[in-house]
């Protein structure tokens, strides 16, 4: 059984037992969430969502807080000596996903 679920703007296809990288979640580590923006649940039979699956959830719990690799924006104008280099580490949280229901 697999589920499509939507969160920071991205999707992400999570089995039970899967750990995914998302985007920073306001949660202590340890603690446990649920994940109700369900965009289809594959089993036995499938559901898609329109756009999500009603009563639907994914569980899943905090393992850690983390910065992800260093991202690079290099601006450049031709012919103007015109360069910048900056770059940031975005803050990401894995999770351990749990269940799934549907």
């Amino acid at each position: 059984m697999y589920a499509v679920v939507a969160t920071g703007g991205k999707q992400y296809r999570v089995s039970e037992g899967d750990t995914i990288t998302v985007d920073r979640l306001q949660a202590d580590v340890g603690s446990t969430i649920e994940i109700t923006n369900v965009l289809l649940v594959a089993g036995d039979d499938l559901k898609v969502g329109t756009p999500t699956v009603d009563g639907a959830k994914v569980t899943a719990e905090v393992v850690e807080h983390k910065l992800g690799e260093k991202r690079e924006i290099f601006k450049f104008k031709r012919r103007k000596r015109y360069r910048r280099n900056r770059g940031f580490r975005p803050s990401l949280t894995t999770l351990s996903i749990q269940s799934i229901s549907a």
